[in-house]
């Protein structure tokens, strides 16, 4: 048995969880998530707990048990509390700001970069040179941090770019005459 899959995943006050076939649906305060199923795995629901038992015992059955554990416990964890990326804006004139359901970014184009957000997913700008992306899809959230970054990733130089707040750029020395 996957190691991971050992430990149950506990529903807080107000999450609700329902197996049906081939998918569980998870319902909280902050949404709705739904993750389908393989046919290798076995999900008991009893006292405010999940657990996970691969059905047989080949190396995939025991790894989708693992798996499946993992995106369930991010699903609680999504519409109970949910998740956040933080991004930052690093360069002189480089700005950011929420232009209705879309985030405006100023990135040194000749033009503004306007990025749609899918639906569940929110977007802050505590100052110009910050982001903070909101919803309770941990993989949603990733993504759409991933594709604004992905407008300017920082460069090795100076630095300037779109960066994760928790990222380090190791800065290259310039050439030498």
């Amino acid at each position: 048995m996957s190691r991971i899959a050992k430990y149950p995943v506990e529903l807080p006050k107000g999450v609700e969880a329902n197996i049906g076939a081939g998918q569980i649906t998870v319902k909280g305060p902050l949404g709705t998530l739904t993750q389908s199923l393989t046919g290798e795995v076995a999900i008991h629901q009893d006292d405010g707990k999940l657990t996970f038992a691969a059905l047989s015992e080949d190396r995939h059955a025991n790894a989708m048990s693992g798996t499946i554990r993992a995106l369930v416990n991010n699903m609680v964890t999504g519409v109970s509390k949910g998740f956040e990326r933080k991004l930052t804006l690093v360069g002189v004139g480089y700005r950011a700001s929420i232009a209705g359901n879309a985030v405006k970014l100023q990135l040194g184009f000749s033009h503004d970069v306007l990025h749609a957000l899918p639906d569940g997913v929110k977007a802050e700008c505590p100052s110009q040179t910050e982001i903070i992306i909101k919803g309770a899809d941990k993989q949603v959230v990733g993504q759409v941090a991933a594709e604004i970054r992905a407008y300017r990733e920082p460069e090795p130089y100076k630095g300037k770019g779109v960066r994760y707040a928790d990222e380090r750029v190791v800065i290259k020395e310039t050439k030498k005459k």
